[in-house]
């Protein structure tokens, strides 16, 4: 449900409706005709008219709501790889998911054996999504998805889940009030959006119905069943951290590039051996590095793009890895060690994304984020600019592009980064100094 605000005077919520005192709030006639043609359009689309307009009570209006401002939020600091993989494995989600794992296996091997999923991999996107089943949203579904629709920025979108969404109130007989999930309409114990839901949802406790919100087994078989057709690869793990020979090429990292282990190995990737040994030298795998240069390196399966099709984050995707990792294994958790030099500004992706699109080099989106096409774009660039190419807009790189001359290209040279710390040396000379003077 929205916050409370000021603007919420003379409202009242009630089985879903919203009814607005006539006095206090004026429907915008815009919103109206596109409410009356929104409803018309789900109707054309094969939603009964009953559920329609049940759903879209009279005086359906939703002012200044809190997930359009979620969803157009921006960070000051992009959040690191190291960081966010600090912020969402902790000590206690970790033994969390340890306990549940070994509660649960037990009654979910056959689920297993079915999908071809380790079970390991279902709690870690469980403890992902909702903390274990703790964390849902409380966001009405039909509601958040509705205001969404409106919003210009992915009207396209939010329009088709929340045609998915009556869809589940038309053919699963749901009370559509008590569809809650995030802000942006994710829902149940794995936070599926309503495509999802329709596409892959199962009956596993075989009860007739599909229950994402109370049952976990529902839940389960649903993750379980979704990985497993879009390809999950049985006894393939997500990937390991590695460590990188000191000449290695930076420009054969990311995840298109893709060479058989054993080639990785022979160019001096150290790979740990267990992992090695489950991925076999013949399998091809991709190395990436989140941070660049000066950041950690990991080599990643197709189960990791797997993860990746569930979220597009290659962080998320990691997460969900290590996760599964420590549940299976029963380690205790450890901090991934982070390095200063490698945090960036969102304000510095911006500037990057908006010079690439002024030169003419690229069509890039000048959202502040670093994603895959950002990235690969930043790679052309070190390539002209004689750099490593590890995708990573760093202290030099940004430099560079401060500096960039068009008759000259990228040739002026980058002047070091002045320390924060002082100079202890010429603090100490000049102590000297002083004290000569004086004597």
């Amino acid at each position: 449900m929205w916050k409370k605000s000021a603007l919420w005077l003379g409202c009242m919520m009630f089985a879903g409706q919203t009814v607005w005192a006539a006095e206090e709030i004026k429907v915008p006639e815009e919103y109206a005709i596109w409410l009356k043609n929104l409803k018309n359009e789900m109707v054309e689309k094969g939603i009964s008219k009953k559920t329609v307009d049940t759903v879209f009570a009279p005086n359906y209006y939703h002012p200044k709501p809190e997930a359009v401002q979620i969803d157009r939020k921006q960070a000051e600091f992009v959040l690191t790889s190291n960081e966010y993989l600090n912020k969402v494995l902790s000590a206690k989600k970790i033994s969390e998911g340890q306990r549940q794992y070994k509660e649960l296996y037990p009654l979910f091997r056959d689920m297993e054996k079915k999908y071809g999923v380790p079970f390991e991999y279902i709690v870690a996107f469980w403890g992902m999504e909702t903390y274990y089943g703790k964390i849902f949203g409380n966001f009405q579904v039909i509601e958040t998805l509705t205001v969404l629709s409106y919003d210009n920025r992915r009207p396209k979108f939010f329009k088709n889940e929340l045609y998915q969404a009556l869809k589940i109130v038309d053919e699963q007989g749901i009370d559509f009030t008590k569809m809650e999930g995030s802000w942006a309409g994710a829902m149940g114990h794995f936070q599926f959006m309503p495509s999802t839901f329709n596409a892959y949802g199962v009956d596993y406790n075989g009860d007739g119905k599909i229950d994402i919100w109370h049952s976990f087994e529902d839940a389960a078989g649903s993750a379980a069943n979704y990985l497993s057709d879009i390809g999950w690869k049985k006894n393939l793990p997500w990937g390991a951290e590695v460590k990188l020979p000191w000449n290695f090429d930076y420009a054969l990292s990311g995840r298109n590039i893709r060479k058989k282990l054993k080639e990785w190995k022979r160019i001096g990737v150290i790979v740990p051996a267990d992992k090695a040994k489950m991925i076999g030298d013949e399998t091809e795998v991709s190395i990436i590095v989140p941070e660049g240069k000066k950041g950690h390196a990991y080599l990643i399966t197709d189960n990791f793009r797997k993860i990746m099709v569930w979220n597009r984050s290659e962080n998320y995707a990691l997460a969900v890895g290590m996760l599964a990792d420590y549940i299976k294994s029963g380690k205790k958790w450890k901090p991934v060690s982070q390095h200063e030099a490698v945090k960036v500004k969102t304000d510095d992706v911006l500037k990057v994304q908006a010079f690439l699109n002024k030169i003419g080099w690229e069509e890039l989106d000048e959202d502040g984020k670093l994603g895959a096409k950002t990235r690969e774009a930043i790679k052309k660039v070190q390539k002209k600019a004689r750099m490593p190419q590890d995708g990573y807009p760093d202290y030099q790189f940004l430099q560079k592009i401060n500096n960039y001359n068009p008759k000259v290209g990228f040739s002026v040279p980058v002047q070091p980064k002045k320390s924060a710390k002082p100079d202890v040396q010429k603090k100490k000379q000049s102590l000297r100094t002083d004290k000569n003077k004086l004597n």
